[in-house]
């Protein structure tokens, strides 16, 4: 029987909280084997196990905190578990987060050279392979330049072509491949499936892109508060995930992305709601099933006119699927005017899959925008589900049924 490739058995890690300002004495603490009393802790991991084939990939999500980065950091030996044990077979190449991995006064080349090394490989199997991981990256201007003065999407990009190049057993990716551009991620995935579809690499993916997991990852695992919660073919831990995110956001107080650095901010979503039929919180949708949105809004400072815009988007190459313009107001409103809309769509014509959303407020000519939201830095995509092979043909721009009700 072959063994398992990578296996957690009853993994659990526990961090102390405490004020910065006393690290030195937990430190002392901590050297002198005693522990205070009475210490905050946090779980970020709480009893994981499960296991992975050779040749498998998996993917793993969870909403932010729940364990996904604390999980692949034990398993690569970045940090040890509080108890459990991680056992990872074969050589590792590790993508977790910008800043791990390469020593800062060392130039990209001399990096590769030292990746090398640490997995093993000889020098004259890195200089043989160097070539590929510059072309790769994208960096032949900056590869003897010393990696401190990189931007954080050279990093990631040499980071990558290091670790896919180097004929690791195990690819170990988080969701630092999302500070690449969209070509370098579409890239970077398609590396990836070959690495797994035709070398047999196994792979183990964090990505809060569920497009990106459905298509490379047969299975994944779910993980909410440090506890693993749901483990199985893709779909159906999308589908699970999906089912317990709440959809009524309040976006006065909210911290989602930079949304306020992208817009004027004469106007702001307030709060947001997606409902199904029965008035039920939800982001999956079966196919034909209505779903509803339903936003709120404030002026903040006099504006002529008040549009409304709502684009579906394919995740994985960024084509618009189908848009929705409205004029919600045709003439001035002053400030403090408060308002909102429902829209109703038929979700008959989207194609199965995810798709993310953008909402925009501005003027109705969107010469100006107000403000916006969007899946890529606060929302979870729309998922639609499908028994019907045909509507996989389904392609391009749609004309997507709607009606609007505006107060």
């Amino acid at each position: 029987m072959t063994a398992a490739a990578i296996e957690a058995t009853g993994l659990t890690k526990v961090y102390e909280l405490g004020d910065t300002r006393e690290l030195a004495g937990g430190w002392l603490r901590r050297i002198a084997g005693r522990r205070a009393n009475g210490t905050p802790t946090i779980t970020a991991l709480n009893n994981v196990s499960f296991s992975v084939t050779p040749g498998e990939a998996v993917g793993i999500i969870g909403a932010n905190g729940a364990g996904k980065s604390t999980l692949l950091k034990v398993l690569t030996r970045v940090t040890a578990p509080t108890s459990g044990h991680g056992v990872v077979r074969g050589r590792v190449g590790t993508i977790l987060e910008v800043g791990t991995g390469f020593h800062p006064e060392l130039t990209g080349r001399e990096n590769v050279y030292l990746s090398g090394a640490i997995l093993g490989l000889r020098h004259h199997e890195v200089r043989q392979r160097m070539d590929a991981i510059i072309d790769f990256a994208g960096v032949e201007k900056f590869v003897d330049t010393p990696v401190k003065r990189y931007s954080s999407g050279m990093y990631v990009r040499l980071a990558f072509a290091v670790a896919a190049h180097l004929d690791p057993d195990i690819l170990v990716v988080d969701e630092v491949l999302a500070v690449g551009d969209i070509g370098f991620q579409k890239r970077c995935l398609a590396r990836m499936e070959d690495e797994t579809r035709r070398q047999g690499r196994t792979i183990l993916f964090v990505s809060h892109n569920l497009e990106a997991i459905r298509a490379l990852c047969g299975r994944a695992l779910l993980l909410d508060k440090g506890a693993l919660t749901c483990d199985g073919p893709t779909s159906n831990v999308i589908q699970a995930y999906l089912s317990n995110q709440r959809t009524r956001i309040d976006l006065r107080e909210s911290s989602l992305g930079n949304r306020r650095n992208r817009t004027t901010g004469r106007v702001r979503f307030t709060t947001m709601a997606i409902t199904g039929a029965a008035g039920t919180e939800k982001w999956c949708f079966q196919s034909g099933e209505p779903a509803e949105i339903s936003l709120q809004y404030e002026v903040f400072d006099e504006i002529d006119s008040l549009g409304l815009m709502i684009s579906f988007v394919a995740p994985g190459n960024g084509a618009i699927v189908s848009t929705i313009k409205e004029t919600l107001k045709p003439a001035s409103l002053a400030r403090g005017a408060r308002g909102e809309c429902r829209v109703t769509i038929d979700t008959s014509t989207l194609r199965p899959g995810s798709l993310a959303m953008t909402i925009c407020l501005g003027d109705v000519d969107f010469s100006v925008i107000d403000d916006i939201i969007d899946s890529n830095v606060s929302l979870p995509f729309i998922e639609i589900e499908s028994g019907e092979s045909d509507l996989h043909r389904r392609s391009g721009y749609v004309d997507l049924p709607y009606r609007i009700e505006v107060q």
